[in-house]
Order: C-alpha cells, then sequence, then structure tokens
C-alpha cells in the first residue's frame, strides 16, 4: 500500500472541502472584483461609449448651437441637446464635445465621433484577470495543502 494514498474516505473528504473551496473563491473573487469597481468608481457603461446621435424625426430638439465645420468657412447650426421619445428616462441627451462635424465631398455633413473606448477597459481586464489567475492559483494551493495533511493523517495511521 502505497503511504501517500488517499481511503476513499480522505477521496470524498477532499472532494467536498474542493467543492467548499470552489465555492467560496467564486463568492471570494467576486467580491474583490465589485469591491474594486466600487472602490474605483469605474461605471461600465462609461468605458464604451456609444455616441447619441439626434433623429429629427424620432426626437425632440432643446438647444441648437454653432460648430466650426472642417471643409466649410460658415459654422453650421446644429441641435447640441435633446430628447429622446423613445427613452422613459427622459434623460437629455447632449451632443459630445469630441465630436468634430466634417463637411464631406458630396456637401453633406459627417460627424467624427472620435475614440468611443476608453482605455480603461484593458485596465479593468487586467484586473479580472489577475482576480482569475489569484483564484485558482489560491485554490489549488489550499487543496495540496490539505491533501498533504490528509497524507500525513494517513502515514501516521500506518
Amino acid at each position: 500500500m502505497d503511504p501517500h494514498a488517499l481511503t476513499n474516505e480522505q477521496q470524498q473528504l477532499l472532494r467536498r472541502y474542493g467543492m467548499w473551496v470552489t465555492l467560496g473563491m467564486m463568492v471570494l473573487c467576486n467580491a474583490i472584483f465589485l469591491g474594486g469597481m466600487w472602490l474605483t468608481g469605474v461605471k461600465f457603461e462609461q468605458l464604451i461609449r456609444i455616441p447619441d446621435i439626434f433623429n429629427p424625426r424620432q426626437d425632440i430638439c432643446l438647444r441648437f448651437t454653432w460648430h466650426h465645420v472642417e471643409g466649410d468657412d460658415q459654422p453650421v447650426r446644429l441641435c447640441s441637446e435633446w430628447i429622446l421619445l423613445s427613452d422613459p428616462s427622459g434623460e437629455t441627451h447632449t451632443l459630445q464635445k469630441e465630436t468634430e462635424v466634417v463637411k464631406g465631398g458630396d456637401g453633406k455633413l459627417y460627424f467624427d465621433y472620435g475614440t468611443q473606448v476608453d482605455y480603461r477597459v484593458f485596465i479593468v481586464g487586467t484586473f479580472v484577470l489577475g482576480i482569475i489567475i489569484f483564484g485558482i492559483w489560491l485554490k489549488r494551493y489550499l487543496i495540496r495543502r490539505y491533501r498533504m495533511h490528509l497524507q500525513q493523517q494517513t502515514s501516521s495511521l500506518v
């Protein structure tokens, strides 16, 4: 008989311990993630920005402003604040400051919304990856340590 082998009862104890460690790590890692998001104040809806676009058929304009247009000498009057009729919250939507108005070769106006991804999303991804790696390492460490404890019990009985 191998002195490091576990009995059936010890294997069952190890499986049950592994299950509890897994559940505990799920709760702990989620708590670390949510706590980190709460402490840093990062809001997911701000990490990836989808620009609000005024549609004169469906929205009501509240404020017009003059904007300089690249490719044209005259400023253009555009809606800078509006209400989306399909939005039940009733919040006003605004033309983002980074938005540039460009006149195309066909004479139409086009909007360049700039960068739509906040690069903090990569930091959040790295944080999540770090939590996952830490959780896997800690789970394996705890189960390995418990297995060694059970093996020591087995070897002391022999």
